[in-house]
């Protein structure tokens, strides 16, 4: 295995949230300490951008950007709300800014919780700013970082009908038949940690271990094959992933 890849990778984190506010250092400190060679840092909302560039040149090779508009905006639980194609269009300038600094676009995609997705407008209001930033990855030829709550289905075929190929479906929640259609499309899963403990608390990237122990058992296969294998598997979905470890 080469040097560079004997690590995790954490495809998918938060980091800009305020939850890290105040301990952001120490957070990645113990992702350094539990293995982890990198993080992609992922956004919901324009308002993030440029915390997470910040971020990413901060902690270079490390801290890796992922900008995109998630299909729920606002920032405390009760202004919560389905996105608008108005939210893409304040985004889609400092996505050209930063395009060539992107390791990928994301998180986006489709979320009909009914909380959010009361309507059938809504759901197509999704559908429109998801289309249009799976043409823009195309077109930058950069992976697509997915979320897909009660959307699995939807989802998958909508990027299939789109033709996005470099695709990380995050936290997956769909029937494992509408799964095995995105893996014929080539497409890759992230398994969180909640998979393993569902407790509501924050996470934090150095809890990768315990999706790789969770992987580990399910397989029948020890830790160190899941770490070699998701790594190499991110470093096919991210290529410019190799280029920034060997940094």
């Amino acid at each position: 295995m080469e040097a560079e890849t004997a690590g995790f990778v954490d495809c998918h984190c938060h980091l800009s949230a305020a939850d890290f506010n105040s301990d952001l250092e120490d957070v990645l400190e113990r992702a350094k300490k539990a293995n982890v060679l990198a993080i992609v840092a992922v956004a919901e909302h324009s308002g993030e951008f440029e915390k997470i560039m910040q971020l990413s040149e901060r902690y270079k090779g490390f801290v890796l950007p992922c900008l995109g508009v998630h299909p729920v905006q606002g920032l405390l639980p009760e202004d919560q709300r389905s996105v608008t194609l108005k939210d893409l269009d304040v985004a889609l300038p400092l996505l050209e800014n930063y395009k060539d600094r992107l390791l990928a676009i994301g998180e986006v995609g489709l979320d009909f919780s009914p909380r959010f997705t009361r309507t059938d407008e809504h759901k197509e209001e999704q559908r429109q700013v998801l289309i249009k930033q799976i043409q823009l990855a195309k077109k930058l030829n950069l992976p697509l970082n997915v979320h897909s709550r009660s959307a699995g289905r939807p989802t998958i075929h909508l990027l299939r009908e789109q033709g996005a190929e470099k695709v990380l479906l995050h936290a997956f929640d769909g029937r494992p038949s509408v799964a095995m259609e995105g893996v014929n499309a080539g497409y890759f899963f992230s398994i969180p940690p909640s998979s393993a403990r569902s407790e509501q608390e924050r996470n934090e990237p150095r809890n990768i271990s315990i999706s790789a122990e969770f992987i580990a058992q399910v397989k029948g296969v020890s830790v160190e094959e899941v770490k070699e294998v998701t790594t190499q598997n991110a470093l096919k979905l991210f290529p410019k992933l190799r280029y920034l470890l060997q940094k």
